[in-house]
């Protein structure tokens, strides 16, 4: 399903950028293996404090800049809801998804 102001679909969710959230969760979540779809929230495995470190990490690892309105947990909540956020926001830039 495509994302109606921006077009980006899951699909257009790059793989290489899951496993780089995934590496990054990796170093912090003590090495629990986590799902894609796996709700970093419910699990526990984030905290309010680890997930403005993710936030932090997000804009320096794209080059995106992470707004008041983008700190919705949902956009946070898994590995595929970050790598879609990535993808919304490099599109809306014009990076291409």
């Amino acid at each position: 399903m495509a994302d109606v102001t921006t077009g980006v679909t899951a699909d257009a969710t790059s793989e290489e950028d899951k496993a780089l959230i995934r590496e990054f969760l990796a170093g912090h979540v003590h090495g629990v293996e986590v799902e894609d779809d796996e709700d970093l929230f419910a699990s526990g495995l984030v905290n309010s404090l680890f997930a403005v470190q993710m936030v932090m990490w997000v804009e320096r690892t794209y080059g995106v800049a992470v707004a008041g309105e983008d700190l919705a947990l949902d956009n946070f909540r898994s590995v595929t809801a970050i790598a879609e956020f990535v993808a919304r926001k490099k599109a809306l830039a014009g990076g291409g998804a």
